[in-house]
């Protein structure tokens, strides 16, 4: 009996060092899968959540303008306080839509608005310089803003950014090609259905238009028209594509900042030569018809 003891405690040795070895071999495999793969919640995700947005930059107009009569200086600072708060607003959404849309969204959803709302508050500040002196030319050509380092694509290219979890759609689609909505929201798609863009009519609600004015309104209610035209074009094209807020804020928003521009000039040219017209801006904003 005594020389079976040892015997016995070579066994048990050897099968206590195998499971050891085992149970370590184990730890190691899933130590290594763990490494490789993003926790809910942790690191890796929070890499992809806050995959840097960039910041908008715009010209600067102050700079561009000529002196400024003592008569409209109060209009023009407004809106130049207005074009910056307009920046600090787009800033602000870019962050926090980072992994919404496809790779046109920054353009179409952030940017394409943005240098709408700048074209309007830009003209506003050349009309009232204007009116007391020489209205300044050219300045239209600083409503265009661009998103610096760090963002995802503003021009239509392939976002860096990965797809965040929980299917929250992407940033820009590293192969280019977008994608078809906001997949955490199905049911909800954004252009889901063609239908049709209406608009209030502005020639209705006009006054009796000056002789010296009618051609610059009926230009721009042609405008109005066209502008109604491309929407519904654009709408027709991008069937099936962004989140549930796709069609507001990539065509129906700009379209209505695009009228808002258009009308102003249409009530400043009849108010040159008679009374401008008030609350006209009331019939800018446009509907979706399906």
């Amino acid at each position: 009996m005594s020389r079976a003891l040892p015997k016995y405690n070579k066994r048990r040795v050897a099968i206590v060092g195998g499971a050891a070895a085992l149970a370590l071999t184990g730890a190691v495999v899933v130590n290594s899968a763990l490494a490789g793969e993003p926790g809910k919640g942790g690191a890796a995700d929070a890499r992809t959540l806050a995959a840097g947005p960039g910041t908008i930059t715009c010209p600067d107009v102050a700079s561009r303008l000529p002196a400024v009569p003592a008569s409209a200086k109060a209009e023009v600072d407004r809106n130049l306080a207005l074009l910056r708060t307009q920046i600090d607003e787009a800033n602000t959404r870019l962050v926090k839509t980072v992994g919404q849309g496809g790779p046109n969204f920054v353009q179409n959803a952030i940017l394409g608005p943005l240098k709408d709302k700048r074209v309007s508050t830009i003209d506003r500040i050349a009309l009232a310089i204007g009116r007391q002196g020489t209205k300044p030319q050219g300045l239209d050509a600083l409503a265009a803003c661009t998103l610096g380092a760090g963002g995802t694509g503003a021009g239509g290219a392939g976002g860096a950014a990965t797809q965040a979890p929980g299917g929250q759609g992407n940033a820009g689609n590293a192969g280019g090609n977008g994608n078809t909505g906001n997949g955490g929201n199905t049911g909800n798609a954004g252009n889901t259905g063609v239908g049709t863009i209406a608009c209030p009519d502005v020639a209705s609600r006009l006054p009796a238009v000056p002789a010296s004015a009618k051609a610059e309104v009926d230009r721009n209610l042609a405008l109005l028209r066209t502008q109604i035209d491309e929407a519904n074009t654009r709408l027709v094209k991008t069937v099936g594509q962004g989140g549930p807020n796709f069609v507001q804020n990539a065509i129906l928003g700009p379209l209505k900042d695009k009228r808002v521009s258009t009308i102003d000039r249409i009530a400043l040219s009849i108010g040159r030569q008679g009374t401008k017209p008030q609350g006209l801006d009331a019939l800018a904003a446009c509907t979706l018809n399906r």
